[in-house]
């Protein structure tokens, strides 16, 4: 296998004759009246599952934060047995696909940094899912050109795109592994077969889809014989997967990406009485993406994320750039002034993401404009200390080569977040998902296939590009956000990120504010009560201390909504003598080392 994966050798000119079409195609499909309806999502959001107090953890050499103890144990193990960063993801990633099977797994994509700390360099990988080459700006319209409901769209085989993350971890250990590839495989293969325990969020997830159960595979495995979600507790075997597992371990991710695993992944997106267009021929040509990461500085620290085909890089580093001359430091956490100033940075963010960022081989996005200290140092101008601007304008970055429409498409909550650090100071921070929680809800050989295709815009605008818009073969836009952070001096400093869809940004930024200007430790700034604008409404944590902040913010010109925001933040951070590891109280994960 060539180590650097690239795209297929005709899609540079694919793209160039897209680029030169997709005006003229979207302006003759559809009409400005309808993009309103077409950007409507659930109101459900990724339910709560109570809060589970951690303690701030401490290792010498190496730790494990990710978003369940059986999943952080598999990778500690790899640290244990003289494993790098990446293998303890791997063995890491495997293990969550069985016991958060509603996040991530073989079924979806991610983005990975990692940091090599004997090069001193970032690498990282976009492992996004594509659409497959059958997809085309009407995906997802009905026969009258108007927008199928959301739910509609998610539910079966047209929402999965090619699945990228069994490529991404292939890829990632023939690097950077030290491990036998199999033996990463052991921990979940051991789980898969001989059965693990469901954990009450396990339970929780499954009762809160309702159509879960309409799906004869998931059916079968997440409830029990009289219908109900499996009890807290039940050991739950998934023999199918232990076969998927073993295939690929013994043959690379050719067994997942060709041949009989393949075909059933293809048999069962056609085969759904919502089918959709993903072929044998986009599974075998998927590729993952090297990209340079995307850093910035704040204060004192250089913040590494990733660039398109996420937003959250881009949107992380403008939120900061925005509050950067003001004297966080001085602000009260979780005060009115904290929620409106942060709330207010990232309702400019959103704007300009809702613009410019998209798959950026499809669409020319002004990256290096957006996150210029200048510019986004003028659009923290537009932030009033006394009142709320309501709905931010994109501003005018330099860069921008075509006129671009607005495009308000917020994921849909799900998704999981693994951070690592190793013995010898290499680090991890992948952001990973199926999408939605359960994503397309089709089952395939013991996992989930994703719904990654709704990320794209669902209508794009008359007569002007959506830079969002389906194409075959094009990443949709996402908002994950993991960052690695370093010190003045260039050493590592920090891995984090969170799940959340549209909200991971907000759950980065606040989470990064709490500790790099209020000094606070990794578990205690994840604690925070979440809060934020995707620039809409300023939304606080329900239940939390922030909702007594609501009368002095609507007061300010704020619309408040107190919804759920289930953030899922994991981080690492270097101190004196070691490490110290967060993991978010509103899931059942854990940071643990050595």
């Amino acid at each position: 296998m060539t180590m650097r994966e690239s795209a297929p050798k005709d899609l540079t000119a694919f793209i160039g004759v897209y680029r030169r079409i997709q005006s003229l195609l979207l302006a003759s499909l559809f009409a400005v009246a309808s993009i309103a309806s077409a950007q409507e999502r659930p109101s459900q959001r990724e339910p709560p599952s109570g809060w589970n107090a951690k303690q701030l953890a401490h290792a010498k050499k190496y730790m494990v934060a990710a978003a369940n103890p059986l999943a952080v144990d598999a990778g500690v193990k790899m640290l244990e047995r003289g494993g790098s960063a990446i293998d303890a993801m791997i063995a890491t990633q495997l293990v969550l696909n069985l016991v958060e099977p509603s996040s991530s797994g073989l079924g979806g994509g991610a983005f990975l940094l990692f940091y090599d700390a004997k090069a001193k360099a970032i690498r990282a990988i976009d492992a996004r899912e594509t659409a497959p080459a059958g997809a085309t700006p009407a995906l997802f319209t009905k026969p009258d050109g108007t927008p199928m409901a959301f739910l509609d769209a998610r539910v079966g085989g047209r929402s999965v795109g090619t699945p990228g993350t069994p490529r991404l971890l292939e890829v990632a250990h023939a690097r950077y592994g030290k491990l036998p590839w199999a033996t990463l495989f052991e921990p979940a293969i051991e789980l898969a077969e001989k059965g693990f325990p469901v954990s009450p969020r396990f339970n929780r997830m499954i009762g809160e889809d309702a159509g879960l159960a309409n799906e004869p595979a998931a059916r079968a495995y997440f409830f029990d014989d009289a219908g109900k979600p499996k009890a807290v507790g039940t050991i739950v075997r998934n023999p199918a997967f232990g076969a998927t597992l073993r295939a690929i371990a013994a043959k690379g991710v050719d067994a997942y990406y060709t041949g009989d695993i393949a075909k059933d992944i293809v048999a069962a997106v056609h085969a759904h009485r919502n089918p959709g267009t993903l072929s044998l021929e986009d599974l075998a040509a998927y590729r993952v993406r090297d990209v340079e990461s995307l850093c910035g500085t704040y204060r004192a620290w250089k913040l590494c994320g990733m660039p398109p085909s996420s937003s959250g890089g881009i949107a992380v580093l403008q939120i900061l750039g925005e509050l950067e001359p003001r004297d966080m430091s001085k602000v009260r956490p979780n005060s009115v002034e904290a929620v409106h100033l942060v709330s207010e940075a990232e309702r400019l963010a959103f704007a300009d993401r809702n613009r410019y960022v998209a798959d950026d081989r499809f669409v020319d996005v002004p990256v290096k404009g957006l996150v210029d200290r200048g510019y986004t140092a003028s659009r923290g101008l537009l932030i009033r200390p006394e009142m709320s601007m309501g709905k931010a304008q994109a501003g005018t970055p330099r860069g921008v080569k075509a006129a671009l429409a607005d495009d308000p498409v917020d994921e849909v909550m799900g998704t999981t977040h693994i951070s690592v650090v190793d013995g010898d100071g290499n680090a991890v921070s992948m952001t990973t998902t199926i999408e939605s929680f359960f994503g397309s809800r089709i089952m395939v050989r013991g996992f989930l296939l994703n719904n990654e295709l709704t990320d794209f815009n669902f209508l794009p605008v008359e007569e002007a590009q959506v830079a969002n818009s389906v194409a075959p073969g094009k990443r949709p836009r996402s908002s994950m956000a993991p960052f690695l952070v370093f010190d003045r001096g260039g050493a590592l400093d920090m891995t984090i990120g969170s799940p959340g869809g549209s909200l991971i940004i907000g759950y980065v930024s606040k989470t990064l504010v709490g500790i790099l200007d209020w000094g606070l430790d990794v578990q205690s700034a994840i604690d925070l009560p979440n809060f934020g604008s995707r620039n809409g409404p300023t939304e606080i944590e329900k239940g939390s201390a922030l909702e007594g902040t609501q009368a002095a913010l609507k007061a300010m010109g704020h619309d408040v909504r107190a919804i759920d925001m289930t953030s899922g933040v994991q981080a690492i951070r270097r101190e004196r003598d070691g490490w110290q590891g967060g993991a978010d109280p509103r899931r059942e994960g854990v940071a643990r080392g050595r």
